[in-house]
């Protein structure tokens, strides 16, 4: 598969570019400062797993460079939903931990993950992550991208708000939701919630099914 072009981003400082074996060791380490909680618990990409994702579908990860040290990377795959917005784990959707329900038929590019590093968030890393996701949607004519995506701060609302509620009071700027928040005001819809979609002590393990529509998706006679 032809690599994807590097994305560079207007203060030409920052860059996004395919994954290679060689970033693995640095993508690790991210994960753990990304991710300290879930870290904590030893949910985060091992190199033999991203090793793996490389090998299914190297197209569908990204890093994000900036000054020579990678500060963002994002993990993606191909399927296929049996329904338009069927319940699913994340292990449903991705398989595993190394990718084993990538399916290059399928119509839904699944984010599995995005990270960015604490020290160098202001930088945009994510937006210029999801624009990767969304460019290369659109080049394999992928109908959508869809992703369960954590809901950080609902532990702190646990006692009063249900999942649901927690994320219309997040809609409606009662609650400050970073993730949910930043998917928003880029584009993405959100659909549900979905129960028991992975460990996350922060979002007491409930995800919300989130989807953008490739606005140049055509359909295959």
């Amino acid at each position: 598969m032809a690599k994807n072009p590097p994305v560079r981003t207007r203060s030409s400082r920052v860059v996004i570019r395919t994954m290679t074996k060689d970033d693995i060791p640095k993508v690790v380490e991210l994960q753990k400062i990304a991710f300290p909680a879930m870290a904590a618990e030893g949910v985060y990409w091992k190199p033999d797993q991203l090793s793996a994702h490389l090998k299914v579908f190297p197209e569908g990860q990204f890093v994000a460079e900036y000054g020579g040290k990678i500060v963002g990377s994002c993990s993606s795959l191909i399927i296929k939903l049996k329904s338009e917005y069927q319940e699913h784990t994340w292990k449903d959707a991705c398989g595993d931990s190394f990718f084993k329900n990538h399916d290059p038929n399928g119509d839904s590019l699944y984010g599995a993950d995005v990270s960015s590093h604490p020290e160098h968030r202001r930088l945009g890393i994510a937006t210029k992550l999801y624009d990767a996701r969304k460019a290369l949607a659109i080049r394999l004519n992928l109908r959508r991208i869809i992703a369960g995506a954590r809901l950080i701060n609902y532990c702190e609302n646990a006692k009063d708000l249900s999942p649901l509620e927690y994320v219309h009071k997040v809609q409606s700027h009662e609650v400050k939701e970073p993730v949910l928040s930043f998917q928003i005001r880029n584009g993405f819809k959100f659909i549900k919630i979905l129960p028991n979609y992975m460990k996350d002590p922060r979002s007491l393990n409930n995800a919300t099914f989130i989807e953008w529509k490739n606005p140049h998706f055509v359909e295959k006679s």
